[in-house]
């Protein structure tokens, strides 16, 4: 009996150090903290978040566990972020750290004037992409002179490279900022930023200063540090960005074969130790030169010889072996895997050339990630997995691929293809979280034309958007408004241009009413001169003036304004239709022109259709763009002098286009037409439609028709090269198509059945 006790007493105390030895440890360290390792590196600010990820847990589950995590380091006495430890606006809000009442008026963005020189005469420092950043701005309709008609402050002190050993990084900051006038520990203020800490550890909230209550628009956040609903995650761009514009994508269209040559494709460096260089040092695993070319090189750094490993120089031979370029172009995936910080340049460089971008950096916040829903373009893998990487790949189908690589163009082209983008993205993702101002839904942010070109002011719903509604599968509303721009002013009689015109509109089966905007410099005609429109109203507005009448005929009135061409497309409260009919005075279309332009309008409503084509061509001999009016095979403007046209179009005219733009119509008192066919092409990336052969559209008895000045295609060549340059590329696309009155849209195949003795003959 009492060796069997003693034999329990050995199984027992053997149980307990078992247990002890391996899952005690779970008494002394809790699950939710780093381990020593983890503990220390985050003490310098270079902890990896991922590490901290448990294994085979959900997304949901990782972010609620970071977050958890992330307020036990914000307790009073724990100092585990270092010298710097977390900035004051840590646990920021918009409705705490922002001065909502500065944006009730308008949306404005005040840039600081730039810093004087120093002693020695010198400029402050500052990169070429962060004056980019201020000119994308301060050429902007954000851009206000006024710091208390402000809305958002944006520094003059270049905040883009914060690491200490780079030749961008501007010291001194914290000074700076206190001597800033309107800085108020940040509130109401804008940082961007690129980069930041520095080798070894690349910590991510060390930017070298207190950002206080201040929005960061950072690149390379990670869950950890994004304060969610005030900071905003941008791209990492490099050197060379545009400012506007840039390049387009790649893809032009979905052309098959799905699968390109490669499937997936990586080509760039690796780190031999150091933050960041297990994922890349690991990569050579999925290489097997046929289909999987992903190739590294340590070759890089002064270094780098001391440095090498035993597989550096075999790595060097098979990454000389692969041009970048051509790996991007004919890669069905990309992979992006972390470099020493979240972020990398192959993100954007994946997107413009639509190649799939696979994501390798656990813990990484993608840009705009509030806005733009990501599993439409990109694909998910995990660090700690990486070799579960070509499983994945090879199970989407081709269906998937083209819709995942359609949708890497949209989003380049609309949100990241220049600075000006990125920035104007960052402000409206802010202004959308301000209490009064309409938020976008996921379609408008996440389809064509994007929710820069998607003004919600304009109205309460989406499908007043011209390019939306064949997506939310509505119509335009019926009929048109008639609007005709006089400039000219001949005397009014029947046998004059203007009032033939008004007569043939009138007897258009679908004009809802005519708007005159009488910007001659002759007085209006007495009411008694114009035609009767029967029951079509007939609205004249004098561009010009101080006067406003009212009368039984047609309704009169006078802006204060001085006159201005772009005037023909305010966006008047008389135009209540979709449909807008844009006619110059001197326009000699005949009613059933009008019905059947509007019918195929009705087709297209997000394009302008009518009847004047005009071309555009690259003049080698000149390096500048050309404009003709000569009868080629193909056309890329139709003149607004008699064209169709959604009403929305006006209102981003007057209120998104460039005031430079603008005011290159004002001087010139020329190209609004042109303008508007840039916007219109700019907005759907399609080009205009043009209806029936008719050559000429104008009553070339006028004398004083600007279409007689020898100048006037010098004039519209030169507007035609600003417009481009402003825009930062061509919008405007070619067309070989017209429509024709002649079967348009007959169902010839029921029509033949009406007639069937007819095929008997003969047979």
């Amino acid at each position: 009996m009492q060796a069997k006790k003693r034999y329990i007493l050995v199984f027992v105390s053997c149980a307990f150090l078992a247990y002890a030895y391996f899952g005690g440890y779970r008494l002394k360290v809790s699950p939710l903290r780093p381990r020593r390792a983890q503990h220390e590196s985050a003490k310098d600010g270079g902890v990896q978040p991922y590490a901290q990820l448990p294994d085979f847990m959900g997304r949901q589950l990782e972010l609620e566990e970071l977050q958890q995590l992330q307020r036990m380091q914000r307790m009073p006495g724990n100092h585990t972020h270092g010298r710097e430890g977390r900035r004051a606006g840590g646990d920021c809000r918009m409705e705490t750290c922002f001065d909502f009442t500065r944006c009730y008026d308008r949306f404005l963005v005040y840039v600081y004037p730039p810093e004087p020189l120093n002693s020695l005469g010198a400029a402050p420092p500052s990169s070429a992409n962060y004056q980019k950043i201020l000119t994308a701005i301060q050429e902007s309709r954000y851009h206000t002179n006024d710091p208390a008609a402000a809305c958002l402050f944006v520094l003059a002190i270049d905040t883009l490279d914060r690491d200490s050993l780079s030749e961008d990084y501007v010291r001194n900051v914290p000074s700076r900022l206190a001597r800033l006038p309107h800085w108020n520990n940040g509130r109401n203020h804008i940082i961007f930023n690129l980069y930041s800490g520095t080798w070894p550890d690349y910590a991510e909230n060390s930017l070298g200063f207190d950002a206080g209550e201040a929005i960061l628009a950072k690149a390379s956040m990670s869950v950890l540090q994004l304060r969610q609903g005030f900071d905003v995650s941008i791209p990492l761009f490099h050197k060379q960005f545009p400012l506007r514009a840039g390049a387009t994508g790649s893809v032009q269209a979905n052309n098959f074969p799905a699968n390109k040559k490669y499937l997936l494709a990586f080509k760039g460096k690796r780190y031999v130790h150091g933050i960041g260089s297990e994922t890349r040092n690991s990569l050579f695993h999925l290489h097997n030169g046929r289909d999987m070319v992903l190739v590294t090189t340590c070759r890089h750094g002064k270094s780098w010889r001391e440095l090498q490993d035993n597989r550096c120089d075999e790595d060097n031979r098979e990454y000389d072996r692969y041009d970048y370029e051509t790996l991007l172009q004919n890669s069905t995936f990309c992979l992006v895997p972390r470099g020493r910080r979240l972020g990398s340049f192959r993100f954007l460089e994946a997107l413009q050339a639509g190649c799939i971008p696979v994501l390798l950096s656990n813990a990484w916040v993608l840009p705009f990630e509030s806005k733009i829903d990501w599993k439409q373009a990109a694909i998910w893998a995990d660090e700690r997995l990486l070799l579960q990487v070509p499983d994945i790949v090879r199970s989407i189908s081709v269906e998937h691929i083209f819709a995942l690589r359609q949708q890497t163009q949209v989003l380049w082209e609309r949100y990241f293809g220049s600075i000006e983008k990125i920035v104007f993205t960052t402000f409206e993702i802010i202004r959308e979280r301000l209490p009064d101002y309409p938020v976008r839904s996921s379609l408008v942010w996440n389809s064509s034309p994007g929710a820069l070109l998607t003004l919600p002011t304009f109205a309460d719903s989406s499908r007043y958007m011209p390019f939306l509604l064949n997506s939310m599968g509505a119509e335009p509303r019926h009929n048109y408004t008639a609007v005709i721009y006089v400039q000219i002013g001949a005397a009014l009689g029947p046998n004059a241009a203007l009032y033939k015109l008004v007569k043939t509109i009138t007897k258009s089966q679908f004009v809802d009413r005519i708007l005159v905007l009488w910007a001659a410099d002759r007085p209006l005609p007495l009411k008694k001169r114009w035609p009767n429109t029967n029951h079509i109203p007939l609205h004249v507005i004098s561009l010009g003036g101080s006067t406003r009448s009212q009368g039984t005929g047609p309704t009169s009135q006078t802006t204060e304004e001085r006159p201005s061409i772009s005037q023909r497309f305010l966006p008047y409260e008389e135009i209540q239709t979709d449909a807008v009919l844009s006619l110059d005075e001197d326009a000699i279309l005949n009613t059933d022109e009008l019905d059947f332009a509007y019918t195929v309008w009705r087709d297209f409503p997000e394009r302008i259709v009518g009847y004047p084509a005009r071309a555009h061509f690259w003049d080698d001999s000149k390096n500048a763009w050309g404009y003709t009016s000569k009868w080629t095979n193909y056309y890329s403007i139709v003149l607004t002098g008699a064209a169709f046209y959604h009403r929305y179009y006006n209102y981003l005219y007057t209120n998104w286009l460039s005031l430079l733009l603008l005011k290159t119509v004002q001087q010139s008192s020329n190209c609004e037409d042109i303008l508007m066919n840039l916007l219109v092409s700019h907005v759907t990336r399609k080009p205009p439609i043009k209806v029936t052969q008719r050559k000429g559209y104008k009553d070339r008895e006028t004398a004083r028709s600007p279409w007689n000045d020898p100048d006037h295609f010098i004039q519209r060549q030169s507007c035609l090269n600003t417009f481009a340059a402003i825009f930062g590329y061509m919008p405007l696309i070619r067309s070989n198509l017209r429509m024709d009155p002649m079967l348009y849209r007959d169902p010839v195949s029921n029509l033949r059945k009406k007639y069937r003795q007819i095929e008997l003959v003969g047979s």
